[in-house]
């Protein structure tokens, strides 16, 4: 526990630090060269086609610098982002913040079951999931971009935050919201923002 409490310390710093520098402009060349290795992954203009991977076009600034700072700690942890996070500077997290931010989100998908949507809605107005990430559930500031995000990475990403295997900013919030979701909500909830157009 001291372990992980001393990584999100380290992890804070480093972006309270960031904080205080103004993010570039994000339409350089540079920038989009380096976000281009998060393609592979990522989807072309930050949008997943890989399963369990979400998409991070439209996700807030600070949620993905705060996120890249988590894993760079070592607070979050994946495999395949440990060896990239090693090497990027403390710009490249503020200049990927910002590019990620600028690029046009991701639509909902068109297979929606309406039944599943209406139950996930009544899931996110019961669990007061508008209160942290908007109405829209675009995010904001530190808070992630729900809407249109990959329906099985909302669902493992709740799964996870139940398990309290996820850590990071919101971890307090989001463990106690999942901690008390059935499998049936997790699935309609995920469902219902999946397909927020």
């Amino acid at each position: 526990m001291r372990r992980q409490f001393s990584s999100y310390v380290v992890g804070a710093l480093s972006l309270a630090a960031l904080a205080f520098v103004p993010a570039r402009a994000a339409d350089n060349s540079a920038i989009k060269e380096k976000a281009s290795a998060c393609s592979g992954c990522h989807g072309e203009n930050g949008i997943s086609q890989m399963e369990n991977v979400p998409s991070l076009a439209g996700q807030p600034d600070q949620f993905v610098q705060w996120q890249l700072v988590f894993f760079r700690a070592g607070s979050r942890k994946n495999d395949q982002m440990q060896p990239i996070v090693e090497e990027i500077t403390n710009e490249d997290i503020r200049n990927f913040g910002a590019y990620f931010a600028s690029l046009p989100p991701p639509k909902g998908s068109d297979d929606d079951d309406p039944d599943l949507s209406k139950k996930g809605a009544q899931v996110a107005a019961g669990r007061r999931c508008a209160s942290c990430h908007t109405d829209s559930y675009a995010g904001t500031k530190a808070v992630a971009r729900l809407a249109g995000q990959r329906e099985e990475y909302l669902v493992k990403a709740l799964r996870d935050y139940k398990a309290g295997q996820r850590v990071g900013g919101g971890v307090a919030a989001m463990a106690d919201v999942a901690y008390h979701m059935s499998e049936e909500e997790i699935t309609a909830v995920s469902h219902y923002l999946a397909h927020l157009k």
